[in-house]
């Protein structure tokens, strides 16, 4: 008997509500040079869900090790007040403080903080309207903004992640989506190296799910990082300051 969930998220033919496979992305479209102000800066859209990142420095900062050889990376993120009808001012603030705390985790291994030593970088991300997929979405964003600022990176990170809901495993999930999910998994990668940087997950998973749910999250990445290697050549050559992309889709598992 199909739960009453899936049955509002999945279609009679097995699509999702944005007509969707279980396995597929939704359309992204990437940017940098957002903010001409900024000394990096990137633009991401995932479906709804839209994110702009500002990086500054490297500068001096008093909250960086005076005596130490490496840099200091500063993570703040930020959503706007109408990025979704029912973000209160008290989950935002909890909100905004884990997502700046799991973007530093996420960035801090691919980001060289010997290459300026004694200053800080500060990143900051502003969640400009939220539908399902907000970190992932952030981080891979972030990554962009700090390439696009010339910071000098051990490779870029691109993150996704996937809703259980039920006996379904939804890739790149929505909000709606999200609201219904059993469990979740995140996952950040930097993709030439495919080194893991982060992973989170919540709810309850067989070791089965499990690697299938990672399987599937890695898979993505690893398409997801080749079109973000792909943004600062196009911006230059072909189409001024903006790129558009139709993210590559991970096979349909049965």
């Amino acid at each position: 008997m199909v739960l009453e969930t899936q049955k509002a998220l999945l279609k009679s033919d097995g699509t999702r509500l944005d007509d969707r496979l279980p396995t597929y992305v939704r359309p992204a479209f990437l940017k940098t040079g957002a903010v001409k102000v900024a000394a990096g800066s990137a633009y991401a859209e995932f479906g709804s869900t839209k994110v702009i990142v500002s990086v500054y420095g490297p500068r001096e900062s008093k909250k960086a090790q005076a005596f130490s050889d490496i840099g200091r990376l500063n993570c703040d993120v930020k959503f706007t007040s109408f990025a979704t009808p029912l973000r209160g001012k008290a989950g935002q603030d909890i909100g905004d403080k884990e997502f700046s705390v799991l973007l530093h985790k996420a960035l801090e291994g691919a980001v060289d903080l010997h290459s300026f030593p004694k200053t800080t970088v500060d990143v900051f991300a502003l969640v400009l309207q939220s539908d399902g997929g907000d970190l992932p979405a952030i981080i891979t964003c972030a990554s962009m903004a700090l390439a696009d600022a010339g910071i000098v990176m051990r490779d870029i990170v691109a993150a996704i992640s996937l809703s259980c809901v039920g006996k379904n495993l939804l890739l790149d999930p929505t909000y709606k989506e999200e609201t219904q999910e059993d469990g979740s998994v995140m996952v950040a990668i930097m993709t030439s190296r495919r080194e893991i940087t982060q992973v989170t997950l919540t709810g309850e998973w067989s070791s089965t799910k499990a690697s299938e749910a990672l399987e599937l999250c890695s898979d993505a990445c690893q398409k997801l990082g080749e079109s973000v290697f792909l943004v600062p050549k196009v911006c230059i050559e072909e189409i001024g300051n903006f790129a558009i992309f139709q993210l590559p889709r991970p096979p349909l598992r049965n």
